[in-house]
């Protein structure tokens, strides 16, 4: 396990540099899903691949919104693989580049932001987690590799470890999170972890029961 470098380091980094780091990390798991794997099961108990997609696709969309302070909407997700026909995996890729520069534009990760008015580095956080734990997701419903990162003082990990302990409890409430899986805290990585704290199981695979909510 890499412990080279320290886990509060990382903390300088603003939300647009940890979703750069995530978008790369996802890019050739997204570039990878094979149009025959759509229909299979995912860790996320009421997504097949198809719907998570479209539910990633919809989550990086809106909050671009988000970032620019503007109002986002959540009521219905549309299917953006009908949508855009055979080049849906760039033009993914394309909308989470754009939504790495709207987080990097001045004052994005600062002030509230969002219906409930909640702290914009908060509401970064959220969508960096779902970037990263959906790529996740997504590489182990079609048996595809996931980076970690590096190791217990990957940045995108010891931010969203430290954010998924503050949102957990009001996450558990709505549903959006399950309840923590247990995993064995020597052995396991910084990431593992990170997963087990959102509900799912770290090493899922198809024919496991367990799986997230979300």
């Amino acid at each position: 396990m890499n412990t080279s470098r320290s886990a509060s380091a990382p903390s300088d980094l603003r939300i647009s540099e940890l979703l750069a780091l995530a978008v790369e990390r996802a890019a050739p798991v997204v570039r990878g899903l094979p149009d025959d794997r759509l229909g299979s099961p995912t860790p996320c108990a009421d997504y097949d691949v198809r719907a998570l997609v479209n539910h990633l696709f919809h989550v990086v969309v809106q909050f671009q919104e988000l970032a620019a302070k503007r109002d986002s909407d959540f009521s219905e997700t549309p299917d953006h693989l009908a949508e855009h026909g055979a080049d849906w995996r760039e033009r993914l890729l394309e909308e989470a580049d754009a939504l790495v520069v709207a987080w990097g534009e001045p004052g994005a990760d600062e002030g509230t932001t969002g219906a409930m008015d909640m702290p914009a580095g908060t509401v970064g956080c959220m969508v960096l987690l779902d970037l990263t734990v959906h790529a996740w997701d997504l590489a182990r419903a079609t048996g595809q590799e996931y980076a970690e990162g590096d190791g217990d003082g990957d940045p995108v990990v010891v931010r969203l470890t430290g954010a998924v302990e503050g949102m957990a409890p009001m996450a558990r409430k709505m549903g959006v999170f399950g309840e923590a899986v247990p995993v064995d805290e020597a052995r396991s990585s910084a990431f593992e972890r990170l997963l087990a704290s959102t509900g799912r199981d770290p090493y899922w695979t198809p024919g496991r029961v367990r799986a997230s909510r979300e």
